[in-house]
């Protein structure tokens, strides 16, 4: 059975800001600058991205032809000139020894089949019944981005031996998040299955993210829910408005199915100082504007999309470090439910969610490039035609202007008669979180 979390897992990931380059100590850094600034906040996971087996891996991308570092069953260990801990067959056990002390969950990322260096190397499969790397590699099913590994022949029974010696080795490190890739472009059912059983086996709990996710289709659902803690809709998201705007129908598609059972993944958040050696582009801070940077972290958390922080912690800026720790916005994002889109028309998109006490929360989005003046008929976002009660926008925690409209005019058009209106002024690109609290008694 997949590892099940009562709210969508929230941590940090090494991808947008080192690539496949990460080291030791920068893993170490951001785990130390989320104990410090987010654990309090729920975030409470970190993941060593692509790459960390490459010794060749100082600089962004991937290499073909790389002599990853495996041990002598062809399973990938911790390149440990980045990861010194690792050395004299320690593996990650003790980076993750140093994560669990802060509190903190301990991740990496792995790709789907077996490398070609353990095939060069005629790597004997651990509990293979002799069979070796190159007996259970298809190489007819190769990942068309990533050079590293060969596909696995499944019909071979050593190759799910295989995957249980990898999972075996994950969790005497300490692992527990395992973010397994080019799982989903092409759907790789077997896969898939494959890898969420070597997991199971060990006992330990290990939460199973699938990705990419392009081209994610629901008639997917039952299945992956079957196998994994949460799962892309996507393809790699960066900081760039189209990324985000492209997003806002996946989401809409999959959040009706997002809760305990599993989660949709809208992937990292591109937030913060990204770059520094990454797969895509200068070192920089993220390129979105400030409404922009909002509206990601809106429909993310209206959504219930797992929260992976893309940006080097300590190197973010403290206003988008304020992002990652609103707590009436995370409150949203711990323990709504029923989240959906209800309305999409030209620029605006407005979305809802139920909350706790008769709470209601509504997210309204501009997508368009100028400022947008909103009203909002209360009836058409599930609120009481007529509030008695109070609306707050979360970002802010300014009241929001609301009236009872009597008759149609301008400055309430779309607002029904005998309605109260809500009114926003949205900033390009722009949203607003809005959370309406009933009268008690």
């Amino acid at each position: 059975m997949p590892i099940r979390t009562p709210r969508p897992p929230m941590g940090w990931n090494s991808w947008d800001c080192y690539g496949t380059t990460v080291t030791e100590a920068e893993v170490l850094a951001n785990a130390q600058f989320m104990a410090d600034h987010l654990l309090e906040h729920g975030w409470d996971t970190v993941v060593v991205d692509a790459g960390w087996f490459d010794p060749t891996a100082r600089r962004h991308g991937y290499n073909p032809g790389a002599p990853l570092c495996v041990d002598g069953y062809g399973r990938l260990i911790p390149d440990s000139v980045r990861f010194p801990s690792s050395a004299d067959g320690a593996g990650f056990a003790p980076l993750a020894e140093q994560v669990h002390a802060l509190g903190l969950r301990f991740g990496i990322h792995i790709m789907r089949g077996v490398s070609r260096r353990a095939v060069e190397r005629r790597c004997v499969v651990l509990g293979g019944g002799g069979a070796t790397a190159g007996d259970i590699a298809d190489d007819t099913n190769v990942c068309e981005w990533n050079p590293d590994n060969l596909g696995l022949n499944h019909a071979h029974p050593a190759a799910q031996a295989y995957y249980d010696s990898c999972a075996e080795l994950f969790a005497s490190w300490g692992v527990d998040f395992v973010k397994a890739d080019d799982m989903l472009w092409p759907y790789q059912e077997t896969d898939v299955e494959a890898i969420a059983s070597a997991l199971d086996r060990t006992g330990r709990p290990m939460a199973l993210s699938l990705s990419p996710g392009r081209d994610m289709s629901l008639s997917r659902l039952e299945h992956v829910r079957g196998q994994a803690t949460m799962w892309r809709v996507c393809d790699d998201v960066w900081d760039r408005w189209e990324d985000i705007e492209a997003n806002f129908a996946r989401l809409a598609r999959w959040a009706p199915h997002a809760g305990d059972q599993g989660w949709p993944d809208g992937d990292m958040l591109p937030l913060g100082r990204i770059g520094i050696r990454a797969e895509r582009g200068d070192p920089r801070d993220d390129g979105l504007t400030p409404a922009e940077r909002r509206t990601l972290m809106t429909l993310w958390t209206i959504a219930r999309s797992p929260l992976m922080i893309g940006g080097d912690l300590p190197a973010t800026d403290p206003d988008t470090v304020a992002l990652f720790t609103n707590p009436d916005v995370l409150d949203v994002h711990a323990s709504s439910t029923g989240s959906r889109e209800v309305f999409r028309e030209g620029e605006l998109v407005l979305w809802t969610a139920e909350g706790p006490a008769g709470a209601r929360y509504v997210a309204a989005f501009n997508l368009g490039d100028q400022r947008k003046p909103v009203a909002l008929d209360a009836a058409n976002i599930g609120l009481p035609r007529i509030l008695d009660g109070t609306v707050s926008e979360l970002w802010t925690g300014d009241t929001v202007r609301t009236a009872p409209v009597t008759v149609q005019s301008d400055a309430a058009r779309g607002v029904a008669p005998g309605s109260t209106g809500l009114f926003l002024t949205l900033d390009p690109h722009g949203a607003a979180l809005l959370r309406y609290t009933p009268r008690s008694g």
